[in-house]
């Protein structure tokens, strides 16, 4: 039995779940779809801000030098990006990287679009890069706005191929972006190391304490997968079996933050999600909605935000997605089709503000002027016979259902409108709809084919229903509670 006391306010609902999310390159910003999905995400799921890798890199333009040697500056893209995302209602959340290539110290690079990864030839004139990026934010946007962004020094500077130096090499090359936004506003925040894994973080602590390096965050990443893979997802991975993923590495930071000298630091988790590979078909199944929604309600208030990586499989590091579900990382698929994970985070952004009391630990029950909702799932990781590649590709049906019965108490006397929403196996489960059509990679769906997939994966309601209610008198639904199911219930006065 799911019970809820709506006369008993625990406190505000934390919303560090919707604080930002992840994106791909920043080029893809320029794209019609790209900003289509991300209009349908803000407004649907209530995201702040976006972060993505590249703002720097070749194909936007921003650097160059002449035949002397001398910056040359170019602002028309990074512009029309970041209107962009301001006029969808979001922000920013400034990942200063890659490196230009007229300022590379050398050739590695990373991914299809080529992002060089190798420590800048003249740290100076880095550092004049990044005071003019942010000396034109300021100009275009006015200190008031940029002062509510956030700029991150560079991605997983610990791994090899994200970055060609060392830890030492990583502190310089901070030291010089962050004192060069700092010197444009004091205000503007600014943090790192955006690890791979809880790595460098007591270090890159030390490190800005002791020198006395303008640091407002720690920033790192946390997946959900064991095993090796490279960018083009060519490795098996299999689901960590750990009931504690994810949860445990934000604690760990969290505990790293608050026993060191700056424990008034922030923490984001600029990228989390179940694998870090971009053909994982875990992303496109069922399985991933109440995973998402497992890991946020133990992560609570321990990080500002916890960044999904990332909202649409908009997203080419190893090159376009070979197919309408290739195991992409996003919320939407390529064509905007909603994906079970997608619902996790509507559900989560139609919650109330406030928290009302109930012991379960796989529900959220709020509270808002209007009524009272409830999120509660079931998380049953599948005992996997192979690698995700392989296991999550096929149609998964869950075991048996389980009676579960909603109570709801402390209500206030008076007619409601009671609605139940679902996600789980073949109930907005686009991917297992997308198997039943018979259309595998690298056939084409027909527009009629994708307009049926949308219609199957709408999130409209199970049921609409009056309910009355009288003094003290206890409201109570029952559910069906399949393996990996979801449900959502809204109680809104009428």
């Amino acid at each position: 039995m799911i019970s809820v006391d709506a006369a008993k306010v625990k406190g505000d609902h934390c919303k560090a779940f919707r604080k930002c999310v992840g994106s791909g390159y920043a080029y893809l910003g320029l794209r019609e779809d790209y900003r289509q999905h991300l209009a349908i995400v803000r407004e649907e799921c209530g995201f702040e801000f976006v972060r993505f890798h590249g703002l720097l890199s070749d194909n936007m333009g921003i650097y160059g030098e002449d035949r002397d040697g001398r910056p040359l500056y170019n602002w028309q893209y990074l512009d029309k990006l970041y209107d962009g995302i301001l006029d969808v209602g979001m922000k920013p959340f400034v990942e200063v990287g890659f490196m230009p290539e007229a300022l590379a110290s050398g050739k590695q690079t990373i991914f299809h679009w080529r992002g060089n990864v190798t420590t800048p030839k003249s740290y100076e004139r880095f550092g004049e890069l990044v005071e003019s990026l942010a000396r034109h934010l300021t100009t275009r946007y006015g200190k008031d706005e940029v002062r509510k962004w956030y700029f991150e020094i560079w991605n997983e500077p610990n791994l090899s191929i994200f970055f060609s130096g060392d830890m030492n090499d990583y502190f310089r090359l901070y030291e010089v972006a962050a004192k060069a936004i700092k010197g444009v506003c004091s205000d503007y925040r600014v943090g790192g190391p955006a690890s791979a894994g809880p790595a460098w973080i007591n270090e890159t602590i030390d490190f800005c304490y002791k020198n006395r390096i303008p640091i407002d965050f720690i920033s790192t990443h946390a997946y959900a997968v064991y095993g090796a893979v490279d960018e083009f997802g060519t490795q098996l991975l299999n689901m960590s079996t750990d009931p504690d993923s994810i949860v445990k590495e934000v604690k760990q930071v969290r505990g790293w933050i608050d026993s060191s000298k700056m424990p008034e630091l922030e923490l984001h988790f600029t990228e989390w999600s179940t694998s870090y590979s971009s053909r994982d078909p875990v992303h496109d199944s069922y399985v991933s909605a109440p995973f998402i929604l497992s890991k946020l309600k133990r992560v609570g208030a321990l990080a500002t935000s916890m960044s999904y990586w990332t909202f649409s499989d908009v997203f080419e590091e190893a090159g376009p997605g070979p197919g309408h579900f290739h195991g992409g990382f996003g919320l939407l698929n390529l064509q905007g089709l909603r994906k079970p994970s997608f619902f996790a985070y509507k559900f989560l952004n139609e919650l109330g503000p406030l928290e009302v009391a109930c012991e379960d630990a796989d529900t959220f029950a709020c509270k808002s002027d209007g009524g009272v909702q409830v999120l509660f799932w079931d998380y049953t990781l599948p005992e996997q016979d192979a690698p995700n590649q392989v296991f999550y590709k096929r149609d998964l049906p869950p075991g048996p259902g389980r009676p579960a019965r909603l109570v709801v108490s402390g209500l206030e006397s008076g007619a409601y409108e009671m609605a139940a929403f679902q996600v789980g196996y073949r109930v907005n489960d686009v991917y297992t709809a997308y198997l039943d059509t018979g259309v595998a990679w690298p056939e084409t769906l027909s527009r009629e084919q994708v307009k049926q997939l949308g219609d199957a994966s709408s999130g409209k309601p199970l049921y609409v229903k009056r309910v009355a209610v009288e003094g003290g008198q206890v409201l109570s639904e029952d559910f069906e509670l399949r393996d990996n199911d979801v449900f959502l219930v809204k109680l809104s006065r009428v």
